[in-house]
């Protein structure tokens, strides 16, 4: 049967207005979970004004402020990797040293050097290595352990004896973002996402502590260059920062802003994650653009920096995640906790890890996390002692290591600076403590006691390690060649314990 249509759709509209009109009113159907009162009391805002949904000029201008300055904490929060970078990179440059350059700590790190969780007891090979001029060769010695991270702090390659080299030495060709030219045989080949990457290697000091046979290897082996210099390669230019005072730490300010915007400015504009990349722009931070923020945006950046700080140090000095902690009753603990060098569990990234990492340390690579029992080296942190208060420079402390310690080569103990968490400058340009120090006295278990004051007890002079009245730290405890001891947790390092 054929309908009329017109006739239809006529009587459907009448239905409809009919029912709509018998019907209670359209906002008596809609749940209060869904609607904005005229007013809403904030804790951190005030009033917020709403006329029927609509904010208020007053609102308005409140919510933009407080959305400018949450995305410019964030920015600052999950950026620290990026400014680390853009840290060294200006540290480097102060020095004189140009990209491609190779550095070295030939007679060993002191405190007038501010990096973050350097030692003593090691020589550092490092370099800012840029591929944005096309591959670039990096070669390297034999028995040198050293990693590879991008402008943003990502893992790319580790070399020596947890590289491909397996700790002979070789040829390394490190490929620019996107490269789809030729690549020659005889090299083990990286990918990057960026042109500039951070080289962080270590030498060790003959048995004896010292640096000449090492430096000699390095300066023989050690050179970085363009590939396209290959068949004649140039001499490499050395730098010895040994006792040159320069500072590798981003900006705790609004001057970190203008790190991240200048590696933003020159790293390929897909380098990092959209995700971040949309952060730093909500703060005016965007490629191919001037970063120009007005009166208003320098205030909240200000702002941002400076909350942004105090957490990440919260973060760091006083988590308030279990899991951070190696044992249920120490103060020991490590944002690599959950064995993931990228911050991972169940899949998520764990953001407080992160930024306790990056805040305090350097250098990102899988062997961080689980090295294989007797090699490599673990790491843990405390800037409290056994009663949980913060560690004081004016206090001496005592924490004993039971013996046999297990670790294959050595144990250290190093002294970081509350403010720059790199070494606590005193009179003792050692700033720590190792079991290869001469004269250093062991328990009769095997063990030692490790003392930490402003003044040496008696008798404990080579056990102990100078701090400075008034000023706080934190200690890093590391193990070289962990053993299996350390991994099942059936020993334990004692805490920081008040003598007096």
């Amino acid at each position: 049967m054929k309908t009329n249509l017109p006739l239809a759709v006529a009587a459907f509209f009448a239905m409809t207005s009919a029912s709509f009109a018998q019907s209670p009113k359209y906002s008596a159907d809609v749940p209060d979970s869904v609607t904005t009162p005229d007013e809403v009391e904030t804790y951190s805002l005030g009033t917020l004004e709403f006329f029927d949904g609509m904010p208020s000029d007053d609102t308005v201008q409140k919510l933009y402020d407080n959305l400018d300055l949450i995305r410019a904490t964030t920015a600052f929060l999950d950026g620290i990797p990026v400014a680390a970078i853009q840290g060294f990179v200006n540290g480097f440059r102060s020095t004189g040293l140009e990209v491609n350059q190779v550095t070295m700590t030939e007679t060993l790190m002191d405190a007038r050097s501010i990096w973050l969780t350097a030692n003593t007891t090691t020589i550092y090979v490092t370099s800012i290595v840029d591929s944005s001029n096309g591959p670039v060769v990096i070669e390297v010695p034999p028995g040198i352990l050293a990693l590879m991270d991008d402008a943003e702090f990502t893992y790319v390659a580790d070399f020596g004896p947890l590289g491909p080299d397996k700790g002979k030495g070789g040829k390394y060709l490190l490929l620019p973002p996107k490269y789809d030219g030729e690549i020659p045989d005889g090299y083990h080949v990286l990918r990057s996402k960026t042109y500039y990457h951070w080289f962080l290697g270590r030498m060790s000091p003959d048995e004896n502590g010292d640096t000449t046979e090492a430096v000699k290897t390095v300066k023989e082996y050690m050179n970085i260059y363009p590939l396209s210099q290959a068949d004649n390669p140039p001499d490499e230019v050395f730098m010895n920062l040994s006792g040159v005072r320069h500072n590798t730490v981003h900006a705790n300010n609004i001057e970190f802003f203008y790190e991240v915007n200048e590696a933003v400015q020159r790293e390929p504009e897909d380098a990092f994650n959209p995700e971040l990349l949309g952060k730093f722009a909500a703060v005016g931070i965007k490629k191919g653009e001037p970063f120009e923020p007005d009166e208003r945006m320098t205030r909240i950046l200000t702002e941002a920096a400076a909350i942004a700080n105090g957490t990440a140090r919260t973060i760091t000095y006083a988590g308030r995640d279990p899991e951070v902690y190696f044992y249920d009753d120490r103060q020991w603990n490590s944002p690599f906790q959950r064995q993931s060098y990228q911050f991972l569990e169940n899949g998520a990234r764990v953001l407080d890890d992160r930024t306790y990492f990056h805040y305090m340390a350097t250098g990102i690579t899988p062997a961080m996390t689980s090295p294989p029992v007797g090699s490599g080296s673990v790491y843990a942190m405390t800037a409290r002692d056994i009663d949980g208060n913060y560690l004081d420079g004016s206090k001496t402390y005592r924490v004993d290591l039971p013996g046999p310690v297990p670790a294959k080569n050595f144990w250290s103990f190093m002294m970081y600076s509350g403010q720059t968490r790199s070494m606590l400058e005193t009179d003792m340009k050692s700033a720590g403590i190792d079991s290869k120090k001469q004269g250093i006295k062991a328990n009769e278990d095997g063990g030692y006691s490790v003392f930490v004051g402003p003044e040496a007890p008696a008798g404990w002079e080579n056990n102990w390690v100078q701090t400075i009245p008034g000023k706080s730290f934190n200690m890093m405890f590391r193990l070289y060649g962990p053993l299996e001891q350390w991994f099942d947790k059936s020993w334990r390092p004692g805490d920081f314990v008040l003598v007096e």
